[in-house]
C-alpha cells in the first residue's frame, strides 16, 4: 500500500456525543455504513451525533472492488427496521437524517417497497426532520425508483462512484449509463438529487470534469467528492493521494458547472456534512 500523506490524517478523539451514538446504534441493533464502510469521518460525526443508517441489512449482493461492505447472500427484510431507525433517529435529536442501504438484488423489488416505508415511518415519528436516502441503483427501473420517491424525501442520491473507464474496474455489475439513467429519473421526479464520485483511481482531471458535467446534465445539483481509501488488500489499490488544492480546484470546477452544493476534500464521503448541503438548497 501507498504511504498515506499528512493530509489524510484521521483524528480519532471521542466524546460523549460518540459514546451515546454507539450505544443508540447497539441498542436498537442497527447497521451504519459508518462501520461497515470503514468511513474515515466515523469518529467526527458520531462526535456530532450524527450516524448514517444501512437498512436492508449488511450483506450485499454486488461486490464492488472498492466498498468495504460484506457480500453474500442476505437474511430477509425485517419488518421491525423502519420503527427502529425512526426511534432512534428521536433519540438522537436529529434535524436532517441519512439513510443508505446494501444493494438487494435477490428481492423481486430490489427492496424499494421496504425504503419507502422507512422513509414514511422516519417522516411520520420525526415530521420536523429533513430525510436524506442514499439508494442503489435498481438496475434504473422507473417504477422501483418511483416508489422511493413517492415516499418524499427531501434528497434522493445516488452515487455515480467513478468515472466512465474506470467503473467496469471499480464497480461490479453497476453501469455508468444505468447510474446517470437512475439520477435522471430522480431529477425528473421533483426531488433535490446527489451524487457522489471518488479520485484517485487513475482518473484524469479532465474525466472528472466530464463526469461532473454528465452528473448535472442528468439533474444532479449536489455533489461530493472525496479520496478513494482501499478498505484491505483485497479491494483495489490506490493509484493516487490527490493533493487537498486539487480538490479545491475541483470545488471550483463543479459550481461553475453550476452545482447548488459541493463538498470536495481528500475525507469527504457522500454523507459527509449532509446537513449543511440541505440548508444551502432550501
Amino acid at each position: 500500500m501507498r504511504q498515506k500523506p499528512d493530509w489524510l490524517k484521521i483524528k480519532l478523539d471521542t466524546s460523549a456525543n460518540f459514546s451515546e451514538t454507539d450505544k443508540i446504534v447497539k441498542e436498537h441493533n442497527l447497521h451504519t455504513i459508518c462501520s461497515s464502510g470503514k468511513c474515515p469521518n466515523k469518529a467526527e460525526c458520531w462526535n456530532r451525533g450524527t450516524a448514517t443508517f444501512m437498512i436492508l441489512g449488511d450483506t450485499c449482493t454486488r461486490a464492488c472492488k472498492f466498498c468495504a461492505t460484506k457480500t453474500g447472500k442476505p437474511l430477509p427484510p425485517d419488518p421491525t427496521e423502519p420503527r427502529r431507525v425512526a426511534a432512534s433517529i428521536k433519540l438522537m435529536k436529529l434535524k436532517h437524517s441519512v439513510i443508505t442501504s446494501v444493494t438487494r438484488d435477490d428481492l423481486a423489488d430490489q427492496g424499494a417497497t421496504h425504503w419507502a416505508e422507512v422513509i414514511r415511518v422516519c417522516k411520520e415519528v420525526n415530521p420536523l426532520v429533513t430525510v436524506e436516502v442514499l439508494i442503489p441503483d435498481f438496475d434504473g427501473k422507473k417504477e422501483l425508483i418511483q416508489i422511493v420517491a413517492d415516499s418524499k424525501p427531501d434528497i434522493i442520491a445516488h452515487n455515480i462512484e467513478t468515472v466512465s473507464r474506470l467503473t467496469p474496474l471499480v464497480r461490479s455489475k453497476a453501469s455508468y449509463t444505468t447510474s446517470l439513467q437512475t439520477i435522471k429519473i430522480i431529477s425528473e421526479s421533483g426531488i433535490k438529487t446527489k451524487s457522489g464520485l471518488m479520485v484517485g483511481l487513475g482518473e484524469t482531471e479532465q474525466e472528472v470534469t466530464e463526469t461532473l458535467q454528465d452528473l448535472y446534465n442528468h439533474g444532479c445539483r449536489i455533489v461530493t467528492i472525496g479520496q478513494y481509501l482501499q478498505p484491505s488488500k483485497a479491494h483495489l489499490e490506490v493509484e493516487e493521494y490527490i493533493h487537498p488544492e486539487q480538490f479545491d480546484k475541483f470545488k471550483i470546477i463543479a459550481s461553475e458547472i453550476g452545482f447548488e452544493y459541493v463538498e470536495s476534500a481528500p475525507l469527504v464521503r457522500s454523507s459527509y456534512m449532509a446537513e449543511k448541503a440541505i440548508q444551502s438548497c432550501h
